[in-house]
């Protein structure tokens, strides 16, 4: 039992920083971004290719991937995402989906279909018996690092200037640039740190959740249902949200795995008819 909710917890927090940034695009900005995976595989490809072939160690290829796909999402925003702020949801879900679609076959064309490994540090790969259950000392790890990263981004959101002209920029754009707020700089960054996160946690999740060109398809449906059920409120609403699909997960995998990922499912649509708008709600809209 130690051991599934342990794993779920971990699952949880991998599912929170994957999908917290769609939170920020999608929640926040009010933009569809369903190529938010797109940059979650740039992030796990990257850290594979430093650790196994320029020989990186782990820990320093993950602020390179956050760095690389957080520079990859800002160039994809002045190039492509900012045209369609005001278009209308259907042609951001249909342009978003197609960006997916072309990433998916440009990765599987140019380095081809097979999973990329990461290179851990032996530390990592230790198991701790411990309430007598066996943890993994990786999934501590990851455990430890959400966590810390939950509380800085909520930090940075809710108690910085930064955060106060996102929120400004959201609710009205054009009186926040009749306030000198530089609103499509705000956006950018907060678009380039999303992407940043994701990236983040395709290289954190990359050996646990593996990482194929298809891993933006396979995962899109888990991100939506983190950022659906957590509702709109800001990144807490993810985590908690994020937190209960993943122990929920693992342990109706284990307990009932005839019924596969049933159990995610139904927990979602539970919680939507209890609270539709989801766990967390936030007023205003761009």
């Amino acid at each position: 039992m130690v051991t599934i909710l342990f794993d779920g917890i971990a699952y949880g927090m991998l599912l929170f920083v994957l999908a917290c940034g769609l939170t920020v695009t999608m929640g926040l900005m009010n933009f569809i971004n369903l190529s938010h995976g797109a940059f979650a595989l740039a992030g796990g490809y990257v850290t594979a290719a430093l650790t196994q072939k320029a020989g990186l160690p782990f820990l320093l290829c993950l602020p390179l991937a956050f760095l690389f796909s957080a520079v990859l999402g800002m160039l994809a925003e002045k190039l492509l995402y900012r045209r369609l702020y005001q278009r209308s949801h259907l042609d951001q879900v249909l342009f978003t989906i197609g960006i997916v679609f072309m990433t998916v076959a440009a990765v599987d064309y140019l380095i081809g279909s097979q999973q990329q490994s990461i290179h851990l540090p032996a530390w990592l790969r230790v198991r701790l018996d411990l309430l007598g259950g066996s943890i993994g000392v990786y999934r501590l790890f990851i455990i430890v690092l959400c966590g810390i990263l939950a509380l800085a981004i909520q930090w940075l959101l809710s108690h910085t200037r930064f955060g106060s002209q996102l929120r400004a920029s959201v609710d009205d754009p054009r009186v926040a640039r009749g306030l000198g707020i530089p609103v499509n700089q705000v956006f950018a960054v907060t678009f380039a740190l999303g992407c940043g996160l994701a990236g983040l946690g395709g290289a954190l999740g990359a050996d646990l959740l593996g990482m194929d060109p298809t891993f933006p398809i396979k995962f899109m449906i888990y991100f939506l249902i983190v950022v659906t059920v957590g509702g709109t409120s800001g990144i807490m609403g993810t985590f908690f949200a994020a937190l209960l699909l993943g122990i929920a997960d693992v342990a109706g995998k284990y307990y009932v795995p005839q019924i596969g990922a049933f159990v995610i499912y139904a927990l979602m649509v539970a919680v939507l008819i209890l609270r539709p708008q989801g766990l967390f709600t936030r007023g205003g809209s761009r």
